[in-house]
């Protein structure tokens, strides 16, 4: 991990290995780059991979504003610009997606493929913004703690704790990592997030959509929401929301195949 000031003051902590075209990995809410830590070897074979910690999350500054997707967008493009990256796929991961379609729409030309992992194009609907709100209520008044052990459960396949043990404990201990106010602010920008369904439907670079079948926090079918011959959809039979360490193995091919072809 290394740590990169960004001109507009955010300082990004990310992970940056391998050589080739870039592939940027960016994480869900009250996660880190380490969700990629088992697919990371796999991709970087081919490519050089980065994968920042968004801000307000992992080893990032949290700052002391209203964050949005459009901003957190802004913060990867200067990003590349401190790592001399011109054109990158982009892969988002639950929140992650919401910034990459953000990204999408304000810097088209510094994309080189895009992929929605266990994300989606829509906004929230009412009942998920009074969500948001219910949670940034209970993390003032109680902390990380009790939102996160209530949230990793829903976070993978029904069942997925005999399974995935480490995995499910893993994901716990990154929540617990994440700054309260960090996750506060990040609430309010995905409550407040636009539909970017038409971002995505427009795109004419090459687009990867996976889902798990099991996934309790974002449908398949709100993941597969655009077709076309640039679209590449991948459903994972065993994963919940949690690809990325429920199927790591499949995760991985899928991807590496999808970026040998971009």
């Amino acid at each position: 991990m290394k740590k990169v000031y960004l001109q507009n003051g955010v300082e990004l902590a990310s992970i940056d290995s391998g050589k080739g075209d870039v592939v940027c990995l960016v994480h869900g809410f009250c996660g880190s780059s380490a969700y990629w830590e088992k697919l990371i070897p796999k991709l970087e074979e081919s490519n050089r991979v980065l994968a920042p910690d968004l801000r307000g999350h992992g080893g990032s500054s949290v700052p002391d504003e209203t964050y949005t997707v459009e901003k957190m967008a802004d913060d990867l493009a200067l990003l590349m610009d401190e790592t001399g990256i011109e054109k990158m796929a982009l892969l988002g991961h639950s929140l992650g997606g919401y910034v990459a379609l953000a990204f999408a729409e304000r810097y088209p030309g510094r994309l080189s493929a895009l992929g929605l992992i266990h994300s989606t194009a829509y906004p929230d609907d009412e009942q998920a913004k009074e969500n948001r709100t219910k949670g940034m209520e209970s993390i003032r008044q109680n902390g990380i703690e009790p939102f996160i052990k209530a949230l990793v459960p829903k976070l993978f396949a029904p069942g997925a704790l005999s399974r995935y043990p480490g995995e499910w404990e893993r994901v716990k201990q990154i929540g617990l990592q994440t700054p309260p106010d960090g996750a506060i602010r990040t609430l309010e920008a995905m409550r407040e997030r636009t539909n970017r369904r038409h971002a995505l439907s427009k795109l004419a670079c090459p687009v990867l959509l996976i889902a798990g079948e099991q996934d309790q926090i974002i449908p398949a079918e709100k993941t597969f929401t655009t077709d076309g011959p640039n679209v590449h959809r991948v459903l994972l039979a065993d994963a919940g929301h949690m690809g990325m360490l429920e199927t790591p193995q499949q995760m991985a091919g899928e991807i590496a195949q999808f970026l040998s072809k971009i």
